[in-house]
């Protein structure tokens, strides 16, 4: 048997909802009808509209949604989807055709861009944390908001210490049926109301104090008026109330009391450090991406010079064939290699757009355009302290600073939970100063306060739950979860070190292999340099000309080599930017700092004198210049230049 599906119907059917709105005001109009008639000898008919009336009246307003005023609200049995142009439009931001490798068009002006100036305007545009994962950029999930939206917290906290003012007024009508002896015959009783107008008014202030205690103080006055006789009529009692109510074991303590306020400072505390910990990671993400950059322009321009060699040596040996001293198999084999390396170069060139776009990405604009790196990397070692990287890690990364935070809060739950694991024992004591007046039956009027007619209590109340199983259960889960989050540290202490070992490490194997590959793009470029002499006066090792093999194996090896140090190098400069992040120290080694924008709110006191400031977010702000402004675009560091310095000369054609 299939399963039950919800039914979804789209808006519109109006005859439906017609029929079953028509339907149920008829069997509301029956059920009033049967009330009227079974009540009518007892209660006035105007009585039981007032009663649906106010019966029906909330429906009425209820929802908007609704049509129809109804008894009881229908069951949804439909799931109503709305159409999606119902939809408020909400248009992208403006932006132009990203380019692509079939349109890409490198030599159209490009922006040039330095690496502080990416970090610039990537904190600009932080409202919403991006980081890096690949060739895009996602939200990591933390806004500049957080640390603002988890403060007002501590206030709510704070809020069960203020005075609290209750003021109450009750207008009544009080006349109970009465059964009495008729006067004029005692045999038979007849049944009368003495009713009794009354109007209390009711007001207090009471204060919660860090003891857990309650002061209150309560001013009762309740004027009246009945039918009948009676020594005073009307009357006015009235009395002044002070109470004070101590906890003695269960909701007492100062630590016990303020806990929840600690627990909400420590709170908003963990969310300023994990946005902290989120910017961390997308200063980090700026940095990588911009060094991605570089290497892939290097990338491109490597393969680009092979594809040039490739052609000239495509041409010369095609060249060489048509006038007969060629050879057809070399022809072959540099068509193939150069078809080869163009379709390497596509694939260097579609690296470029992609990491142009994720640099974009990360520092929120718009798609499109083409971006040029300015910073050149730097090719300094640095030397690690290990003491000194592993104590920078423990004081100022962001993660095990909200660990901290955890345990801490942790703590200050377990004295909550001891706290409600005790009986509930309080001291009470309340005194009252009374008073009465009013007007006697000669019309004289009398009043007397205080005196004899105050009065007072004192007590000591005592409950617990047998077993307090409940609360102590509640104990029990606190301190295991206590237990836990130091294990939580522990490991996170752990798993730092292990991380910064790799970040060591890879620090180490990323610039010993810049080192090595420089030297290997020099000993390329000189066999390159000197397969592409042999290849164009035909001195080969047999007295021949050089083999395609060897000069295809020359041109791929300097290219590779050349991209390979720019990829060493660049790595380098990026596992620098992951040891500052894994230290907690990426935003001060690049002065970025934080502050507070304020707004105008409501405050405790309302609209009574100005609003008050509030912090509303929590930008960063530009960072200061750490990376040097050069002249020419980043590649160049890694000294490009152009292994064809020789136009190799095309052998005549044949007339």
């Amino acid at each position: 048997m299939e399963p039950m599906r919800p039914r979804v119907k789209r808006r519109g059917n109006r005859a439906t909802e017609i029929t079953e709105n028509t339907e149920a005001l008829s069997s509301v109009s029956s059920v009033v009808s049967v009330a009227k008639v079974r009540v009518l000898s007892a209660f006035h008919p105007w009585l039981i509209l007032g009663g649906f009336l106010a019966l029906l009246i909330p429906f009425a307003f209820a929802s908007a949604q609704e049509k129809v005023i109804r008894i009881l609200p229908p069951d949804e049995k439909t799931i109503n989807v709305p159409p999606d142009s119902s939809f408020s439009p909400v248009p992208f931001p403006p932006a132009i055709k990203p380019p692509t490798v079939s349109d890409a068009d490198w030599d159209k002006p490009a922006v040039p861009l330095g690496l502080d100036e990416a970090i610039r305007v990537t904190l600009a545009n932080s409202q919403v944390v991006r980081i890096l994962t690949g060739v895009t950029a996602v939200a990591s999930g933390a806004t500049i908001y957080d640390p603002a939206i988890v403060l007002p917290t501590i206030d709510q906290a704070k809020a069960r210490f203020d005075p609290v003012l209750n003021v109450n007024n009750t207008f009544s009508r009080v006349s109970p049926p009465l059964a009495v002896l008729d006067p004029l015959d005692p045999s038979r009783a007849l049944i009368e109301a003495f009713p009794t107008h009354s109007y209390t008014f009711d007001t207090s202030v009471s204060k919660v104090n860090s003891l857990g205690g309650t002061a209150k103080l309560e001013a009762l006055v309740i004027p009246q008026r009945t039918r009948g006789f009676l020594p005073l009529n009307p009357q006015t009692s009235s009395s002044l109330q002070l109470s004070y109510t101590q906890p003695l074991l269960q909701g007492a303590g100062i630590a016990a009391n303020l806990a929840p306020i600690v627990i909400a400072r420590l709170n908003t505390e963990r969310s300023y450090f994990q946005f902290k910990d989120s910017m961390q990671q997308s200063v980090r993400s700026v940095i990588q991406g911009y060094w991605n950059l570089v290497f892939a322009r290097t990338d491109r321009w490597a393969r680009e010079q092979q594809v040039k060699q490739l052609r000239i040596i495509r041409d010369f040996e095609e060249a060489r064939l048509r006038v007969g001293s060629g050879d057809a198999g070399f022809v072959a084999q540099a068509r193939s290699s150069l078809k080869t390396f163009e379709a390497t170069l596509i694939g260097s060139e579609a690296n470029v757009l992609n990491q142009e776009a994720a640099l974009a990405n990360v520092m929120g604009l718009p798609p499109g355009g083409h971006l040029v790196p300015y910073s050149f990397p730097t090719k300094n070692r640095l030397e690690i302290e290990w003491e000194e990287i592993v104590k920078l890690a423990e004081e100022h990364r962001p993660d095990l600073i909200e660990l901290k935070l955890i345990i801490d809060a942790d703590r200050q739950s377990i004295i909550l939970a001891q706290n409600q694991a005790r009986p509930q024992l309080n001291g009470t004591m309340l005194y009252s100063w009374n008073g009465l007046e009013g007007t006697m039956p000669n019309g004289a009027e009398i009043s007397r306060f205080g005196g004899t007619l105050n009065q007072w209590t004192f007590g000591v109340n005592f409950s617990v739950p047998l077993g307090l199983r409940q609360s102590r259960a509640a104990l029990r889960q606190q301190e295991l979860t206590l237990f836990r989050d130091q294990a939580n540290l522990d490991q996170g202490l752990h798993s730092a070190s292990h991380t910064l070992a790799l970040q060591v490490r890879n620090l180490a194997q990323d610039y010993d292999q810049y080192l090595a590959f420089r030297e290997a793009r020099i000993a390329a470029r000189a066999s390159l340099d000197l397969q592409m002499a042999r290849f164009q006066i035909g001195a080969g090792p047999r007295g021949g000309r050089t083999t395609f093999l060897d000069l295809l194996q020359a041109v791929t090896d300097w290219g590779n080599a050349v991209s390979a140090e720019s990829q060493a190098l660049t790595q380098y400069n990026g596992q620098l930017a992951s040891l500052e992040q894994e230290t907690g120290t990426i935003l001060e080694t690049h002065g970025i700092r934080f502050f507070e924008e304020r707004f105008m709110s409501l405050g405790p006191l309302g609209r009574v004198g100005r609003p008050r400031d509030y912090p509303q977010s929590t930008p960063p702000t530009p960072n200061a210049p750490k990376y040097p402004d050069n002249k020419t675009p980043a590649e160049n560091f890694f000294d490009l230049q152009d292994p064809l310095k020789t136009k190799i000369e095309l052998p005549p054609s044949k007339k």
